[in-house]
C-alpha cells in the first residue's frame, strides 16, 4: 500500500467535513475528482474507509486507524513547510554564536536582546563549550558566527568587522600603579595579574603587552566572571586588562582607577566570522549591524574621562 500525503489530508478534510462536497471544497478539487481518489485509495488498502450511507459520512474502524496517523504526521508536515516558507522569505532560521573572548558577554546580550525583538522566529544560541575550536565548528556548520579578534584565512568564511576597542588597565584606588598615568609591561613584574581562565594566545594582555616585552607578572589568578574579577581588584587583590566596554561601570567609582597601556597605545578590532553562503541573510545583516553600534555606545559612556 502506497500512501501519500494527500491521502492523509483527504481523510481529515472528509473527516471535518463530513461529506465529500464540502470536503472537495476545502481541498480545492471536484467533487468527482475526490471521489476517485478515496475508490484508488480503498483498493489500495483492501478495506473500506468510510460507513457509506450514512449523513455525516463517517469513517470507518479502518478510516480511523488512517486519521490517526493524518492527526500525528499532518501537523509535523505543516510545522516543517511554514519552517521552509520562513527560511525562503529570510524571516527564520539559526543563529548559534561562539564567542573567543569572555568579555564579549557583557555587549553581546543586549545586542542579542535587540535582536531577539527584530527576529523572534530565529533560533540563537550561544555555544560557549566550543570558544576555543570556533572556527573549524563554523565551517562544520555546528555554529552560525564566531565572534574572535583574531581573523585568520579560512575557505567560505568571511571576518566582518564589528568595533575597534581597547584594552585598559584596572586596579584598586589604593594600588601603586594608580599613580601613574600610563602602565608599561614592567609595571607588571611585582602584580598578581587577575585573568579570564584562557590561554595567554587569548589575551590582550599578553599578546599585546607582555609577552612581546618578555615581561612576566609576579602571579597569575585565573577568575571565570568578569564581575568577581573586578570585585578581587577593587579589594586590592590583583590588576586586570580588560576591555573598555567592560569597564563602563567602575569608571565612575572611586574604589578603582583605569589607566591605558603604552607606552604606544593600544587597540584591537573585534570581527564576527560567518560563512558566505550565510552573508545575503536579512537577519545576519542585521545582527552585524546591531554589533556595530550597540558596543560603541557602552564605549562612549566609558571613555569620556581618565581617572
Amino acid at each position: 500500500m502506497h500512501i501519500e500525503f494527500r491521502h492523509l489530508r483527504t481523510i481529515r478534510a472528509i473527516h471535518q467535513a463530513g461529506g465529500l462536497a464540502r470536503a472537495a471544497d476545502m481541498l480545492n478539487m471536484t467533487q468527482s475528482a475526490l471521489s476517485h481518489q478515496v475508490k484508488g485509495l480503498e483498493e489500495q488498502a483492501g478495506v473500506e474507509l468510510f460507513v457509506r450511507r450514512s449523513k455525516p459520512l463517517k469513517l470507518s474502524a479502518a478510516g480511523l486507524r488512517m486519521l490517526r496517523l493524518a492527526d500525528r504526521i499532518l501537523p509535523e508536515i505543516e510545522a516543517l513547510e511554514e519552517e521552509f516558507r520562513g527560511l525562503r522569505s529570510g524571516k527564520s532560521g539559526r543563529l548559534h554564536i561562539a564567542i573567543e573572548c569572555h568579555a564579549c558577554f557583557e555587549w553581546l546580550f543586549p545586542v542579542l536582546e535587540l535582536f531577539r525583538r527584530a527576529w523572534p522566529e530565529v533560533d540563537v544560541d550561544i555555544r560557549a563549550g566550543l570558544a576555543f575550536e570556533a572556527m573549524p565548528a563554523l565551517q562544520r556548520e555546528e555554529v552560525d558566527l564566531v565572534i574572535s579578534s583574531d581573523p585568520i584565512p579560512l575557505a567560505n568564511v568571511v571576518f566582518n568587522p564589528l568595533f575597534d576597542y581597547q584594552p585598559m588597565f584596572v586596579a584598586s584606588a589604593q594600588n601603586p600603579l594608580a599613580q601613574k598615568p600610563m602602565i608599561e609591561a614592567e609595571d607588571f613584574r611585582d602584580q598578581m595579574l587577575i585573568t579570564y581562565p584562557v590561554t595567554r594566545d587569548k589575551l590582550d594582555v599578553f599578546t599585546e603587552l607582555l609577552t612581546p616585552a618578555k615581561v612576566e607578572p609576579r602571579s597569575i589568578r585565573q577568575v571565570e566572571l568578569t564581575a568577581v574579577i573586578l570585585m578581587l581588584v577593587g579589594s586590592n587583590r590583583g590588576v586586570s586588562v580588560l576591555p573598555d566596554w567592560v569597564l563602563r561601570d567602575v569608571r565612575s567609582n572611586a574604589d578603582y582607577v583605569t589607566r591605558p597601556l603604552g607606552p604606544q597605545p593600544i587597540t584591537k578590532r573585534l570581527y564576527a566570522a560567518i560563512r558566505e553562503d550565510d552573508a545575503a541573510k536579512p537577519y545576519m545583516a542585521h545582527f552585524l549591524k546591531l554589533g556595530r553600534s550597540e558596543p560603541v555606545k557602552m564605549q562612549r559612556n566609558c571613555t569620556s574621562k581618565v581617572d
